[in-house]
């Protein structure tokens, strides 16, 4: 996915294709969400923002990272997505045959949360780098860190229904609470985008 050209993913993504779907969307919207703030960060540096320059290093380097991670989550959806669909398509003739296809697609199922599970994870950092990066980052950019904010949340709500989707088919009470505590974050991280935003667009109104 990380060669494919724009055009070329987003054909697939409206393509009759298990995969990509939503999931590699919203890991793609914390990648760009990450991506974005790394660009804020580098316009926020020399003599200038010297006071700030340990934050922005470290907002530099975080989102760097976090950009990475979200990229691989993307490819490890649509992976996972895909072995969904596989087990799903075993045969069914027979107890034996059928018990075999009930645990490939519960194990299946358990990959097709986690995927989408750690996306809110990055999400929830990529706010956190936008929250310490809006007081000290360059003002000439300043919209950007609220679209980052924006997509951060879309990745968030957006991968959230991708795992509560898969929760119904998983059976394994840890790994349900697992995911559950999860999902449980996305409304307190997307408020915090919200904020960063309505911060950014009272700034801008001045």
């Amino acid at each position: 996915m990380r060669d494919e050209t724009i055009s070329g993913f987003l054909e697939q993504l409206a393509g009759r294709v298990p995969a990509p779907g939503g999931g590699a969307v919203a890991a793609l919207h914390a990648a760009q969400a990450a991506a974005l703030l790394g660009m804020v960060a580098r316009y926020s540096t020399g003599e200038k923002y010297a006071a700030h320059a340990a934050v922005i290093g470290r907002v530099t380097a975080g989102t760097d990272e976090l950009r990475e991670r979200a990229l691989r989550l993307a490819e490890e959806d649509a992976a996972a997505f895909t072995a969904v669909t596989d087990a799903y398509k075993l045969p069914r003739d027979g107890d034996q045959a059928k018990a075999a296809r009930s645990a490939a697609i519960a194990e299946a199922l358990v990959g097709a949360g986690r995927a989408p599970a750690a996306v809110i994870s990055v999400a929830a950092d990529v706010v956190g780098f936008a929250e310490e990066l809006l007081p000290v980052g360059n003002r000439n950019v300043v919209t950007d860190v609220a679209a980052a904010a924006e997509a951060a949340r879309a990745a968030a709500t957006t991968a959230r229904v991708n795992v509560e989707i898969n929760l119904g088919g998983i059976k394994d009470e840890r790994v349900r609470a697992e995911l559950t505590a999860e999902t449980d974050r996305v409304d307190a991280v997307a408020a915090r985008a919200e904020q960063v935003t309505a911060a950014v667009r009272q700034e801008i109104a001045k």
